[in-house]
Order: structure tokens, then C-alpha cells, then sequence
């Protein structure tokens, strides 16, 4: 099948205006990608289900229409293209029909489809200096500062981004149509779609490439760490090598012995490294402020208001793939003075002012983090835990909510994950594992709660006045941070909080 012919057996130009129905369009990058093509004039509607805000919110404000499910009724829209999104599959349920009907109602008709990596690089990508932001950890932030960086030095760029960067309150937008503009991009290595089964960034074209990190994650599509650091070894085969026409830059974490495995199997690319010692690129100070470094000599300042040693590498990261289009490192640190951070990012949904029986008062902070794999609830903790000193009490909520995490794969790395909190709770529904097991090396600082309900209930049995809660989760979390907030407003602001015990594992 051509999956680039129209229903009316037209093959569409790529400049021309067309009717895309994009599957699965409130995930991160399909949400972004239907606002680009909105953008650039055509008609876009989408279909999902279990919606939530951010994305949910945009889309409306787009005007964007949404379609609840994936009913093979929706074939009747006709659309010149089904855009496919990785969350649709060939699955069936129990009773043998199929999770999405509109899937097999397109391919039982012919109709044209195709995965939207391949869309948006055909209609989207093409012309443009791709700037890709790849790794474990870090894609989404790392991919806003860059797009930040490359506004405030005027080059108008466009992007799409995992998340919604503060600075621009939206995940994506076209930028600058001068020919070789630039364009950043969020590279997952996530799998394109169910009939392509390669990774996402395969299909950007990127001609500055980071790689922030790689370790071990999407337990559901890879069988071990190998299977990714080949599928990022076929990015850097896609890199410009150098040439008289402006070379292909890597911009690598030096301190990542994957990475360096991946590099060694073949590289045609500039390279340039930060993170360690010996990197082109490096930091000297506290990630919240802090000299850069360029072989040695300093180059620029940053002094902003996040903090973490991941967000002091990601801001390395953006700075040298910045300077491969001509952005100084001077220019980008004071760029990232003002830059913003991404919603669910160390966000702050609320404070509430508690009192104590002792007559100590303080407030009670709660975060809405992104974290959802283990190095990364580390690194949001250890990013907190630097900021506040060892004095203040930090409790962390997490849901194991990635296939990577409900499979089991990394447990056993939780515990390291969690070891600076004070209290940690888990949110165990629809676990394959033994939730309560894998976090007893916590110890009494460890509760695990199998709803969202019970998790509430031990949360506010345990808050003091003074105590920052995160929130971590990649999904809606059950609407926990507002659940707090409200309980802490109308059940403890105007009281005296007796002295109340911490939780013990349960």
C-alpha cells in the first residue's frame, strides 16, 4: 500500500493543505505534532482516550476537535491521512475483538496511514537545521533550554518538545520558514509505531545530535541495554559527517560509559563532550550557579533558579550544541538566567500554612515532578534535597507507571532512588510486583498504598509543618497534588496540627 495517497487516490503535495486525524493525539509528541500542523494550515482532528491536562488543554485552545476512543466509526471522517501514534497497536481484548477498532477499519479499507515521525518529517522537517536532544533522562528540559537559548539569540527556531517550556507556554511551534532554519527537537528513542519499529529519532535527520545519557529503560520494546545502544548507534548514522557544506555536531555526556561504548562502534561526526574533567564543556560550581567552561577557560555564567546536577549537565548539553549554530556559550548562559523550567518539572502546584502544637509553623510545599524512573526520582530528589539542606523534611510520592516500571525491570533500583527522602510512598495498583517487598530496604520510611485514596490518607497522616511533598509520576497521578492541597486547606490550615507520627511501612 502507498501510504502516501490520498482516499480520493491523489497523491497530496507536501506544500498543500491537507486533513490529517492523528491516533493517540494527546500523547506528548502527538499533541505537538498536531499543533505544528495546525500551524502550517492544515486541518487536524485526533482521537484518544483517558485525556488529561497539559496536553488535553492545549488542543482545545487550538481548536483542535477530539474524538473519545478509537471507534471505527471515525473512518467516515475521511481524512487525506491517519496519522499513527505509537500507542495504537494490533491488540485484542479478552473477547477477541480488537482494543482499536479504527486501526483494523483503516487497514480493512486501504485508507492511507502512516507513523508520525515519518509525517512530521516529511511535512515538517524537511529544509530545517534539525537540532536533536537525545537520552534517558532529561530530553524534554534539555530540548526547552536549547529552544530558549536559540530564541533569545534571535533565531526564531521552531520546536517540539515533550512537555509545555514555561518560557513559551507551549510544547511546539513552526519558528522561522527562512531556508536552514532551525528546528529542536525531543529524540526518543521509544519505538516509531507498530508497523515501524525503529526508534523515533531515526526518522529526524538531525544535524546537531545530544546524547544527555543512556541506560537501561522501555523494558516493554527492548530486551536489554545493548538492544538501545544499538538503536542510538543507528542515530549516528544519520549525523553529517564533516564536510566543506558545515558538519554534523555530537554533543555527548563525557561522563557516561555508554555513550562512549555507542561512539566507539562509529562516529563520522564532530564531536564535542561535556560533563567530566577532560570535556570540551564543564561546570565549575553550584548548579544553581555556575561558571562554564570551555577546555579550560571560562566562557559565560549561569546563575538561574533551578538546581540539580542534572539540570548543571543538561544546561552544558544545550550551551555546545547551541554554539554549533552560532550561539556564543556567553549569550547562551545569560539566556538561561531567564529561562523557566517545563511544566511538571520541580513545579510548584501549592503551598499551605500549618501551625504546630509546639507553636512551629511552616509551609507545606507540593511538587508536580516528571520523574519516573529511578536515576531520575534520584536526581529530583538530590535537586530538592541541595536546595533545602538536610534540615527540612522531604516526602516523595511516586507511581510505577511506565510499562519499564510495571514490568519490574528496575526495582530493585528504587530504593537507591528514595534513600535522601524522609518518607517515601508508593502508589502499587496494577503492579505485577511486590511493591512492599522491593522498598524494604527503606525500612520504616518506606508506605505503600495500593489507591490513590489510601495514599492521600497516609500522606496527611504523616505531613508536618515545613515538609515539601513531590509528586512523581509520567501521567495524571489521580489528581493526588490537588488532593492534598485541599485536604491540607480545609482540614488543617485554620487548626493546630498535633505532633503527628511518621508512616511505617505497610
Amino acid at each position: 500500500m502507498d501510504m502516501n495517497v490520498r482516499s480520493d487516490g491523489k497523491a497530496p503535495s507536501l506544500k498543500s493543505a491537507m486533513h490529517i486525524h492523528i491516533l493517540g493525539i494527546c500523547g506528548t509528541f502527538m499533541g505537538g505534532l498536531a499543533a505544528l500542523a495546525r500551524e502550517k494550515g492544515h486541518q487536524v482532528t485526533g482521537c484518544d482516550m483517558g485525556v488529561y491536562p497539559p496536553m488535553s488543554d492545549q488542543l482545545r485552545a487550538l481548536g483542535i476537535e477530539l474524538v473519545e476512543g478509537y471507534g471505527a466509526d471515525q473512518l467516515s471522517i475521511k481524512p487525506d491521512m491517519f496519522v499513527v501514534g505509537n500507542v495504537v497497536s494490533r491488540a485484542r481484548t479478552v473477547d477477541g475483538s480488537p482494543r482499536y477498532p479504527l486501526m483494523e477499519a483503516i487497514l480493512d479499507a486501504g485508507a492511507p496511514y502512516t507513523s508520525g515521525p515519518q509525517w512530521l518529517a516529511e511535512h515538517i522537517l524537511q529544509g530545517r537545521h534539525v537540532l536533536g536532544v537525545a537520552g534517558t533522562h532529561g530530553k524534554t528540559t534539555t530540548t526547552a533550554m536549547l529552544a530558549w537559548i536559540l530564541e533569545e539569540a534571535g533565531l526564531q527556531p521552531g520546536f517540539l518538545v515533550g512537555g509545555v517550556p514555561m518560557n513559551f507556554n507551549l510544547s511546539a511551534r513552526l519558528g522561522s520558514s527562512a531556508p536552514g532554519a532551525c528546528f529542536v527537537i525531543e529524540a526518543d528513542e521509544y519505538d516509531t509505531a507498530f508497523f515501524d519499529k525503529r526508534s523515533k529519532f531515526i526518522h529526524y535527520r538531525a544535524r546537531t545530535l545530544v546524547l544527555n545519557n543512556l541506560e537501561f529503560d522501555h523494558a516493554d520494546i527492548f530486551d536489554d541495554l545493548s538492544a538501545i545502544e544499538r538503536q542510538f548507534h543507528h542515530l549516528l548514522r544519520t549525523v553529517p559527517g564533516k564536510g566543506n557544506h558545515g558538519s554534523g555536531r555530537i554533543v555527548v555526556n563525557g561522563l557516561e560509559e555508554t555513550l562512549a561504548r555507542v561512539i566507539h562502534a562509529g562516529c563520522w561526526s564532530e564531536l564535542c563532550s561535556f560533563g567530566s574533567a577532560v570535556s570540551d564543556y564543564n561546570a565549575l560550581g553550584e548548579p544553581d550557579r555556575f561558571q562554564v567552561l570551555y577546555r579550560g577557560e571560562p566562557v559565560g555564567e549561569v546563575n538561574w533558579s533551578l538546581g540539580g546536577v542534572h539540570n548543571q549537565l543538561n544546561a552544558l548539553a544545550a550551551i555546545a550544541a547551541a554554539d554549533h549554530v552560532g550561539v556564543s556559550p556567553a549569550a547562551a548562559a545569560r539566556a538561561l538566567g531567564r529561562f523557566q523550567n517545563v511544566r511538571r518539572r520541580m513545579e510548584v502546584s501549592g503551598s499551605v500554612a500549618l501551625r504546630g502544637t509546639a507553636g512551629n509553623s511552616g509551609y507545606v510545599t507540593v511538587y508536580d515532578d516528571f520523574a519516573h524512573h529511578p536515576t531520575a526520582i534520584r536526581t529530583t530528589v538530590d535537586g530538592l534535597r541541595r536546595k533545602l539542606g538536610t534540615e527540612a523534611r522531604i516526602l516523595a510520592l511516586f507511581e510505577p507507571r511506565t510499562n519499564t516500571m510495571k514490568l519490574g525491570a528496575v526495582k530493585a533500583q528504587l530504593p537507591w532512588s528514595l534513600e535522601q527522602t524522609d518518607l517515601a510512598f508508593c502508589h502499587a495498583g496494577g503492579l505485577g510486583w511486590n511493591a512492599r517487598e522491593a522498598l524494604m530496604p527503606l525500612g520504616d520510611k518506606a508506605c505503600v498504598a495500593d489507591n490513590i485514596e489510601e495514599l492521600t490518607r497516609l500522606v496527611m497522616a504523616a505531613v508536618r509543618p515545613g515538609d515539601h511533598i513531590i509528586c512523581m509520576s509520567n501521567g495524571g497521578f489521580g489528581g493526588i497534588h490537588q488532593k492534598l492541597l485541599a485536604g491540607l486547606r480545609v482540614w488543617l490550615e485554620p487548626q493546630i496540627v498535633t505532633a503527628l507520627p511518621a508512616a511505617g511501612s505497610r
